[in-house]
């Protein structure tokens, strides 16, 4: 009898013990179950607030709301952050401090450092959804960027202006103002064409730009030759058009030219460095026998010397310029 009864209690404590497995397996599983379900709808959420956007043939993944941008190298960006009114977290400045042209649209934008001169830690302190880098910089520049944040290389190129301009619009929800902005710049200067391509009829016409102490041209893409030459319509000299890149040109190249009309642009960059440079220029016999000085047609820093000529907000200032100083003269 006794043993019978041993062994019914020895049975009914092993069926509580399974039981008991089982409801822990149970709730093993459904704790499980819901950690598991809880990490897709975060990694689903967190899918849903980010967005694809498409840059001259390259997706980027950004926050669906970006809200803090840095700009970097790319001087592009910064005048069409001005032109949109777009305000980063943190931008470019020159000799420590925003160049008057943009500094309204920096608003509260701290310092990254210089245009070619990042500061790495500050981008970083500064937690951005994306950063805007320039084609320029250097491999390694950019893996350092990358490894903070989705990384825009902006091309310098300047026919790319409008792809340029819709990537801030896309980046800062103001396609609609973009949009409004380029449809404006056609018009106008659709309707200022006739007039300066009388104005400049026969002439030789030509864009340069002093910085570093020196004289630079610069290929028909780049810079205002664009503007110049493939909007406006006026010849190209043969020295743009073998112009690879940024190149230098002495006072005797310049005479070989010989523009009728030249448009200087000379960078001012803290220092006088560049102010120098033209003043020695003009004083050389050799310049005062080319025929835009001659005749009074060199027109210095008809719009703000910093301007890369290649955006709409350059290609704006630049129409408006023409129109005042030449149109006007």
């Amino acid at each position: 009898m006794k043993n019978r009864m041993s062994l019914l209690l020895f049975a009914l404590m092993a069926i509580l013990v399974l039981v008991a497995c089982t409801d822990t397996t149970k709730e093993k599983e459904t704790s499980q179950n819901e950690k598991e379900a809880s990490v897709g709808e975060q990694e689903s959420q967190t899918e849903s607030d980010m967005q694809e956007i498409t840059y001259l043939g390259e997706t980027y993944v950004v926050p669906e709301k970006v809200e803090r941008i840095v700009i970097t190298g790319a001087m592009e960006s910064m005048e069409d952050a001005t032109a949109l009114n777009i305000e980063p977290v943190g931008a470019i400045t020159v000799a420590g401090e925003f160049p008057e042209v943009f500094k309204a649209a920096m608003g509260k934008a701290e310092s990254i450092g210089e245009k070619q001169q990042p500061n790495f830690e500050k981008i970083l302190e500064l937690q951005p959804d994306v950063i805007l880098g320039t084609t320029k910089f250097p491999d390694e520049v950019v893996q350092k960027l990358e490894q903070v944040a989705t990384t825009i290389l902006v091309s310098h190129i300047s026919t790319d202006w409008e792809d340029n301009l819709m990537l801030m619009a896309q980046l800062g929800d103001k396609e609609s103002e973009a949009k409004a902005l380029l449809a404006q710049y056609e018009k106008d200067i659709e309707s200022a064409k006739a007039s300066l391509l009388q104005e400049f009829e026969g002439d030789t016409v030509m864009a340069i730009r002093i910085r570093g102490g020196q004289m630079f041209v610069y290929p028909e893409d780049v810079f205002f030759n664009p503007s110049l030459y493939n909007e406006l319509g006026l010849e190209v000299p043969e020295v743009i058009q073998k112009a690879k890149a940024q190149e230098a040109i002495s006072v005797e190249q310049l005479a070989e030219v010989n523009p009728d009309v030249l448009f200087v642009q000379v960078q001012q960059s803290g220092t006088e460095e560049n102010e120098q440079a033209y003043e020695e220029m003009k004083k050389n016999p050799i310049t005062q026998n080319i025929t835009a000085f001659k005749n009074d047609d060199v027109y210095i820093n008809i719009v703000d010397s910093l301007l890369e000529g290649g955006t709409v907000f350059s290609k704006i200032e630049f129409l408006e310029a023409l129109q005042q100083n030449v149109l006007k003269k």
